[in-house]
């Protein structure tokens, strides 16, 4: 249905809601909200609800703090839990962030996102739709309820209990996300211990983002309740695979999918190879976004399954973009290097900008690489005209900041604050001494 402000208030009231989250993201793809009683309902759903900007990482100067939270009404949704000794049912508005002056905000990845699709309707194009498949971890808590290191299950792909023995938590997040409209598509052990993936249907690009972020905070509510600890960490542990969230990407028109052309080459069109070269070339640059930390590249590395390579193909899972199979209405590219720890709204921005650009300045792919690239030697891939992605957070902000195109995805303001704080991290990082190196070196040295 389409919510109104009466209809909001009216469900509110039939359905016992105590207390809203009015809910953005920052730079990071943290989750945040401001929670208010029910009584401060009207007055949110007018866009009044005024929060402290400077006290989010990223996001304004104290003096210049005042920034204002206004509803998406498409976003309602009523929590299938109630607050301590039932004293009512939660809810949340996920909210763009606006100035006083009631202009979008540019450092909302949210209404940034919104900012690049109007360039893609400008282009013809009139839905952007996202297919996410986010993979996470579950370890145990210990007795006071903190994670531990020990995985639930040692279970593989496509295990069944008792190997997966995690497969009531996963069965009950399955239930829970049901519950609040997700379209479930498919729930399965992945290929290393204590991994999991669940599937749901696509959706235009704002809309899916917003329900990755649900998604995130269902898994790992549900997870506690099993005495669980759900983390979207891309490496949490050495020597096995780590977490991606490949994304399955489709550009539309009204008169359907522009990667579709049955008369095309493997029934794709120009459209979806512009599209796909525009993602190849700008790939180093926006690495940085879709592997946003210092563990993203323990992830990136041959042998684990994840796409280390610049290429694409329908054939094979090794490079960077594989064709999935389907047609129709179906096609689309699924992008493979992106992991769960991206804030997914940058990640769409700068996804679909290079894509676009791609289609602007008819950017050709080089051939398919059919072949398995891990088994190419490095002098094969050259060959092949197959580049690396960057090795390292370092590298790939380095190649952030050099593009001026992904300045444009993303707005001076954000990208000048999460390469700030990004490169903070990674010294942060770089000086820290780790267990391997006390292994290694304390008693050789």
């Amino acid at each position: 249905m389409k919510w109104t402000n009466e209809s909001i208030l009216q469900d509110a009231k039939d359905k016992d809601v105590r207390y809203i989250r009015l809910m953005f993201s920052d730079i990071n793809g943290t989750i945040k909200n401001v929670e208010i009683p029910i009584a401060q309902l009207p007055k949110a759903l007018d866009g009044k609800m005024m929060f402290d900007g400077s006290s989010i990482e990223g996001f304004v100067r104290i003096e210049e703090s005042d920034m204002y939270l206004k509803p998406d009404l498409d976003t309602w949704l009523i929590f299938n839990w109630e607050e301590g000794n039932h004293i009512g049912r939660i809810a949340r508005l996920i909210c763009d962030v606006y100035t006083p002056e009631g202009e979008a905000f540019a450092g909302d990845p949210r209404s940034n996102l919104k900012r690049v699709l109007k360039k893609m309707g400008d282009l013809g194009f009139t839905s952007f739709n996202l297919g996410p498949e986010p993979e996470f971890f579950l370890f145990k808590l210990d007795e006071k309820g903190n994670p531990t290191k020990e995985l639930n299950d040692h279970g593989h792909y496509f295990d069944l209990a008792p190997n997966d023995l995690a497969e009531n938590c996963r069965r009950d997040i399955v239930l829970e996300l049901e519950a609040l409209g997700f379209d479930i598509e498919a729930s399965h052990h992945e290929v290393a211990p204590g991994q999991h993936e669940i599937d749901w249907q696509y959706s235009d690009a704002v809309t899916a983002c917003d329900n990755i972020q649900t998604f995130k905070l269902i898994v790992k509510s549900v997870a506690r309740r099993h005495n669980l600890h759900a983390t979207f960490m891309p490496k949490p542990i050495y020597g096995i695979n780590g977490s991606g969230m490949h994304c399955n990407l489709s550009l539309f028109t009204e008169d359907g999918n522009a990667f579709y052309n049955p008369e095309g080459a493997d029934e794709l069109s120009e459209t979806a190879m512009y599209f796909i070269g525009g993602i190849m070339k700008y790939a180093r640059s926006f690495t940085a976004i879709c592997n946003p930390t210092v563990n993203s590249y323990k992830r990136l590395v041959p042998g684990y399954e994840a796409p280390v390579y610049i290429a694409w193909s329908s054939k094979n899972r090794s490079p960077l973009i594989r064709i999935p199979a389907a047609r129709g209405n179906s096609t689309r590219i699924e992008v493979r290097s992106v992991d769960p720890s991206t804030n997914p709204y940058l990640a769409m921005s700068v996804l679909l900008t290079a894509g676009l650009k791609g289609i602007e300045d008819k950017l050709t792919p080089p051939p398919a690489v059919d072949r398995n690239i891990y088994s190419m030697t490095r002098e094969e891939r050259l060959a092949e005209g197959v580049n690396d992605l960057p090795g390292s957070l370092r590298e790939a902000l380095k190649e952030l900041k050099n593009e001026p195109l992904m300045t444009e995805a993303l707005g001076e303001h954000i990208e000048q604050n999460f390469v700030a704080e990004k490169t903070h991290e990674y010294f942060s990082y770089q000086k820290q001494i780790t267990e391997w190196e006390i292994e290694k070196y304390f008693t050789q040295y």
